[in-house]
């Protein structure tokens, strides 16, 4: 199983270069990865019936005893077949549906198949956490897939309400699965569903989990985000909506119902809100005039159908809902496949303007039409078999309360009645000649490749009717965990002879008829009932009135004052922390003062300094004093004994030097503004009890430690397991990546969102190198270009050259990157690592920039920060997973030991490679704040040199 999800990750990765080789043909290579996963899974069908359950656990997290714990049973199995099964057909009708010029294709490939193999992921897991994990992976893919390239603003819009409204529900149901977790006493699917436990965490866990549920098969009140969502192209509705996403929710709530169903509220819940989805979809899909529109609210409305069956918590009900699962899946992606092969060959899908379409697709309307029956629920096929026992389900008492069952059934049969109607009104809008309507000319006939998927799909609901007994063992093998409320179970056949259930699916095929044939009064009466209100406009209200709300308390509490902010958030650190501090904090017995008197003297220097920096009224004098301090406390550092940290921040504070006095060229010189003396009295006062708070914290600390430092038993493992003798080193790339991974990522963060503040062109708009033309022609008052010592040095002008500058970063750029990457590779066991390493290697580019401007930047590093930031975060995250692929822990080191010739005796840790990609992310973070900050304010100010135009450029004055 692992194996499988590893795949698709290594498929998704490769996507975009596969499409780049060969087009829109690599999909068919890429329909390979589920179909091998789809294989797979049938293949474990004998196991699973035979009561086995293939597991895999791989330690994730040991410290937090977080595995990847992967299961496949009945439930899980039925789900991953479709996922994987409907899931190779979309990509073999993607080969032919996509454009083959599209240059989006690439991304849309990579996203489909990183989905495909998130779903599969969600399915498969048996730990609450990492469900979670993938639960949130398809949102974020299915995002993607919905914005499309993001050029559209109906589809950014589409996206992002889906975005917002599944996250939110996502996020509630992670604080529900820990309370679940924590009530049941363990994390693990199987054992939260076996010994559920109970109480008010359970409760509201339930309820919080549903939340979730609710959200993402797009439940009422939350149903609009999935007719939004059909601005994503028509393979993406197939699959996402049809097959995979929208089933999260049911997945999540059949997996939970055998052991949440009896919890308070949970039964009221999914009963209520499923029965009032499955009426307001199919109400809405009976006005709807866009046939994919009319698809989407009637998956809306299967969706509560489903969800009702899922989360009954009884044999028949749950047997009932995946037999109709299965139907769904097939007619529904069938439907939505269909849908996009008519808008391909005619260029509309409005059943208005459509006309004959089935004498001139007949192939396509066989299939359309048989998708349709099912879905309708008319025999043999499926989806007739799945409705059919959801009826005797509940006639024969699948719920324990009888007046609830009527109540259920009743919306189940006039959700029925609605779904034959809308049904009816799809084949007709589709298929059929109407009255005053030109016949529909296709313009593009598909081809056999784009029928291939509605056909196989079609195909596969209509066998499965009368051969449901085949389905059956494995319904049943899941609807054993839950308990049989009649007197015998029923099992899927296509025949149970004259009974209610046959019936009430007669009844609900002569009302949908009815319905039909009355369509036009059905239109004028809905237009007549209107509901001036509804869900979507309530969403973008909410949304308004946040934006609102945010405006007034930004401009209430953020009138743009440094000051008032520091200030404030000082005051508070004092009132509360501070307090505490005086009234309950254990005082030190005993204070030294120093340790040696050279600290005294740096103290005092820091002191100075610090005074010095509130006198000055320059801004750069302001900014080296203040680098002073930064200098001092290195210094402080180093003394006791942390080179590691001394070497850091020195290297930090220079860095900070430099930005501050490349943010400094767009401000005044000198410092104007001039306050009260009563005004700097309380601000000095404010200061100095921060600083003493401070420090009195600092004592606090250190003298009420009681236990022994865990530190200490750090050096043994460090160099035993960790593979390095540097245990500063080891603790961030080994014993505490995890911390590291997450800060490097906000690093890449940081340096994106300061880069994009300054930009003013598109960012991606490339690296500044020396021109060809002032390479080739000396300019008039310059030297020769061959007799420069920087390449780009003939771009300035010469009273902007330093040619002291410029010799000594000659000879000194190669040796300070030299150096870095020797702090890079002996960090693991001397004062360094990856981080300094970056940080000198960035001093070095900030060196090259200083001496020939933002041409020279171009020449040392041609190369964008964003890959190089991206990149880095990549190989130091990859290095996690090859850990993983290994067998071992996430992020757990490896060490090998071997002779080679003339190096002799080698010695290789893995983390090094983690520590490589933080290199690469602080040399791309330097680099972006050089662009940012350097190159891009230096193109701002200089619009008007020669060098910089480009054909068609104006000037701005």
């Amino acid at each position: 199983m692992l194996a499988l999800l590893s795949l698709h990750v290594l498929a998704a990765l490769l996507a975009p270069v596969l499409v780049r080789w060969w087009g829109r043909q690599a999909l068919l290579v890429l329909a390979l990865v589920p179909a091998a996963a789809f294989a797979w899974v049938l293949s474990r069908v004998g196991a699973v019936l035979g009561g086995q359950e293939p597991r895999e656990t791989v330690p994730w997290v040991p410290a937090l005893q977080l595995d990847v714990a992967l299961r496949l049973d009945a439930l899980s199995l039925t789900f991953a077949a479709l996922v994987t099964g409907v899931g190779a057909l979309v990509f073999v009708y993607c080969a032919r549906y996509l454009d083959c010029g599209d240059e989006d294709t690439g991304r849309f490939a990579g996203c489909l198949t990183a989905f495909a193999g998130s779903m599969l992921g969600l399915v498969l897991a048996d730990d609450l956490l990492l469900l979670y994990v993938f639960w949130e992976l398809t949102t974020v893919f299915s995002f993607l897939l919905i914005g499309g390239s993001g050029r559209r603003l109906a589809a950014r819009r589409a996206a992002a309400q889906a975005l917002v409204l599944t996250t939110a529900g996502g996020l509630a149901m992670l604080v529900g699965l820990i309370l679940v977790g924590q009530a049941s006493g363990s994390f693990l699917l199987s054992e939260v569903v076996a010994d559920p436990g109970s109480g008010t965490a359970m409760v509201w866990g339930a309820a919080l989990v549903l939340v979730g549920a609710v959200t993402k098969s797009a439940l009422v009140p939350f149903h609009f985000w999935l007719p939004a969502a059909m601005e994503a192209p028509t393979p993406v509705s197939a699959y996402l909506h049809a097959a995979a996403m929208v089933k999260a929710g049911v997945y999540l709530v059949a997996r939970l119902a055998p052991g949440l169903a009896d919890v308070p509220g949970w039964r009221p819940a999914v009963l209520g809100l499923g029965v009032a989805t499955m009426l307001v979809g199919g109400y809405r899909a009976l006005r709807q005039r866009d046939l994919k529109l009319l698809l989407a609210f009637g998956t809306v409305s299967q969706l509560g159908f489903l969800v009702t069956l899922a989360g009954a918590g009884s044999y028949e009900l749950a047997s009932a809902a995946l037999a109709m699962t299965v139907a769904h899946a097939l007619f529904k992606s069938t439907l939505f496949l269909t849908v996009g092969v008519i808008d391909h060959a005619t260029g509309t899908r409005d059943l208005r303007r459509l006309s004959g379409l089935g004498r001139r697709l007949p192939v396509l309307a066989a299939t359309g039409t048989a998708a349709a029956a099912s879905m309708a629920g008319l025999p043999p096929l499926l989806g007739f078999v799945g409705k059919e026992a959801a009826f005797t389900a509940l006639l024969d008492g699948g719920l324990p309360d009888r007046t609830a069952a009527v109540v259920v059934l009743t919306g189940l049969v006039a959700g029925s009645v609605l779904t034959a109607a809308y049904t009816a009104r799809f084949v007709w809008g589709a298929f059929a000649r109407k009255p005053g309507v030109e016949d529909t000319e296709p313009e593009h006939p598909p081809g056999p490749l784009l029928l291939t998927a509605p056909v196989v799909l079609a195909l596969t609901g209509l066998l499965l009717g009368p051969a449901s007994p085949l389905l059956d063992p494995v319904v049943a093998a899941y609807a054993e965990t839950l308990p049989l409320l009649a007197p015998e179970a029923e099992h899927l056949a296509l025949w149970h002879g004259w009974q209610p259930a046959l019936l009430l699916s007669a009844l609900t095929l002569l009302g949908g008829a009815a319905l039909f044939a009355v369509r036009g009064r059905v239109q004028v009466l809905q237009r007549r009932v209107a509901v001036g209100a509804s869900a979507d406009e309530g969403y973008w209200n909410v949304l308004q009135g946040v934006d609102r709300l945010s405006v007034l308390v930004t401009g209430t509490t953020q009138r743009g004052s440094l000051p008032a902010y520091l200030g404030t958030i000082l005051v508070t650190l004092l009132a509360l922390s501070g307090t505490l501090l005086i009234t309950r904090a254990p005082w030190p017995d005993q204070w030294r003062a120093w340790d040696t008197p050279v600290q005294a003297i740096v103290g005092l220097v820091v002191v100075t300094a610090a005074v010095l920096a509130l006198r000055i009224r320059q801004r750069l004098s302001a900014v080296l004093v203040v680098g002073v301090t930064g200098y001092g406390s290195a210094v402080v550092f180093a003394l006791q004994g942390a080179p590691d940290l001394a070497l850091t921040q020195f290297l930090v504070e220079t860095l900070t030097l430099v930005v501050f006095v490349l943010v400094l060229r767009k401000l005044p010189k000198d410092i104007s503004e001039r306050h009260r003396p009563r005004e700097r009295a309380v601000r000095g006062a404010i200061a100095v009890a921060t600083g003493v708070f401070m420090a009195a914290a600092g004592a606090v600390a250190l003298s009420a430690r009681t236990a022994t430092p865990v530190s200490e038993a750090w050096p043994g493992p460090a160099y035993e397991v960790g593979g390095g003798k540097n245990i500063v080193n080891v603790t961030l790339v080994d014993i505490r990546a995890w911390d590291t991974l997450g800060e490097i990522a906000l690093l890449v963060v940081a340096a994106t969102g300061v880069a994009s503040l300054v930009f003013l062109r598109r960012r991606t708009g490339g690296v500044d190198r020396v021109p060809r033309s002032a390479l080739d022609e000396p300019q008039p008052g310059r030297r020769a270009p061959r007799n420069r010592w920087l390449a780009a040095t003939v771009t300035l002008e010469p009273g902007r050259r330093s040619v002291v500058l410029e010799v000594v970063t000659r000879l000194l750029f190669h040796t300070i990157m030299v150096f870095s990457l020797y702090l890079l590779f002996s960090g693991h066991n001397e004062p360094g690592g990856g981080f300094a390493g970056g940080l000198v290697a960035g001093l070095a580019l900030v060196l090259r920039y200083l001496a020939g401007g933002r041409y020279e930047l171009g020449e040392a590093a041609p190369v964008a920060p964003g890959l190089l930031l991206g990149g880095g975060l990549l190989f130091a995250g990859g290095t996690g997973v090859a850990g993983l692929l290994a067998g071992a822990a996430v992020l757990q080191t490896a060490i090998v030991q071997t002779t080679l010739p003339v190096l002799g005796d080698v010695k290789l840790v893995t983390s090094l490679f983690f520590d490589v990609g933080v290199y690469l992310i602080v040399v791309g973070l330097v680099l972006d704040v050089l662009r940012s900050l350097g190159a891009e304010l230096d193109r701002q100010e200089d619009q008007e040199d020669p060098i910089e135009l480009t054909p068609g450029e104006t000037v701005l004055r």
